[in-house]
Order: C-alpha cells, then structure tokens, then sequence
C-alpha cells in the first residue's frame, strides 16, 4: 500500500529557502510519476511541480527557476526545493504518486496523497 509522508514546511521570510521532503512506501520509481501540489486559504489545490517516470520534470510558470523537484531513490524521499520564495508561495504542500509514467499537474489524476506540509512566507 501507497504511504507518503510529507516534512519540511515551516515559517521563512521573503526571499528565504525550504526544502519540502515527502518519505513514499511502496512506490515504484520505473512506473509512477510523482507530484508536488499546494492550497492556500480559499483556493483550489494547485500542481506545482511533477517529475515523470522518465526523469522529466515540469513546473508552473510561477515557480520555474526557483523550485526544484528531485527524488533521492536510495532513501525513497520525494523532495521540493523552494528558493526565493514569496508570500504567494504561503500554502499547504502535499506530495502525490500516481501509477503512470508521464507526470501533470492536474491534481485529479493523483489518487496517493500525503497528509500536507504548512509553508508561511512572511514579507
């Protein structure tokens, strides 16, 4: 069975860094595509970033050049690098898996989700 568990939030002043760390069980690299996704107060949850089987990552608009997802197979850990970051990037993360190859960020298609991580971007 899927688990993931998401650590790494935290309060940072504007301009600062987080790294996001999402522990995953029972998920296989070759065949699943991974996630990062965010809600803040009032709003609809959001991809941010996902890496696909293949390695390729894809990232919103508003978050290239300053996040970074990445995987670190050995330990199994999903991780989000975020520098720079803005009061617009305040939000719970949650990292997904899903069982295909190609990754979205259409947060529909994920049915593996973490319990959330808080980040508070103050300005």
């Amino acid at each position: 069975q899927v688990q993931l568990v998401e650590s790494g939030g935290g309060s940072v002043q504007a301009g600062g860094s987080l790294r996001l760390s999402c522990r995953m069980i029972s998920v296989f690299y070759s065949t699943y595509s991974m996630g990062w996704f965010r809600q803040a107060p009032g709003k609809e949850r959001e991809g941010v970033a996902c890496l696909a089987a293949t390695g390729t990552e894809t990232y919103i608009e508003s978050v290239k050049g300053r996040f970074t997802i990445s995987t670190d197979t050995a330990k199994n850990i999903l991780y989000l690098q975020m520098n720079s970051l803005r009061s617009e990037d305040t939000a719970d993360y949650y990292c997904a898996v899903d069982p295909q190859t190609w990754c979205t960020l259409d947060a529909g298609r994920y049915h593996n989700w973490g319990q959330g991580t808080r980040v508070t971007v103050s300005s």
